[in-house]
């Protein structure tokens, strides 16, 4: 679900009102623990990217934007954390799942980047603390570099 909001504070204010503390706190634990990475919005949603002034080059896709690593948005049925290293990096992405269960009880909801959050009381705000620690812009860029932009 997409907004207009033009920055993450809108777009929390915006979100279902029973959903707002779960973002705050999720926002909260990013900002705590990503570092290097810029926040804004991106997409729609909630993103840290790579500053151009790092990467000038940008995003493949769109280089007038700056590249994504991470965003989380307030979906219909969940609260979804997209995080590019878990796509491009199948070790990181098993360390998660393996790691899932020591926090949450439930199956894991989990795509190629996306980590989908139906019961805004499981979010493991803990381990997405763990997982925004785990790889720093520079190791980004050099993966995303390796396996992403051809």
């Amino acid at each position: 679900m997409g907004t207009n909001a033009e920055t993450p504070e809108a777009y929390i204010k915006k979100a279902l009102e029973e959903r707002q503390e779960a973002l705050k706190k999720l926002r909260q634990v990013i900002l705590d623990n990503l570092e290097g990475f810029e926040e804004g919005m991106q997409y729609g949603m909630i993103g840290y990217y790579v500053p151009h002034s790092i990467y000038p080059d940008g995003y493949h896709c769109n280089p007038k934007e700056p590249l994504p690593f991470l965003s989380f948005a307030s979906q219909k049925n969940s609260i979804s954390l997209y995080h590019s290293g878990i796509y491009a990096k199948e070790s990181l992405k098993d360390w998660f799942v393996g790691e899932y269960g020591k926090y949450v009880k439930t199956k894991l909801d989990i795509g190629k980047s996306c980590i989908r959050f139906k019961n805004l009381k499981q979010i493991p705000f803990g381990l997405i603390a763990e997982l925004a620690q785990k790889m720093t812009v520079n190791e980004w860029i050099a993966l995303y570099e390796q396996n992403i932009k051809k």
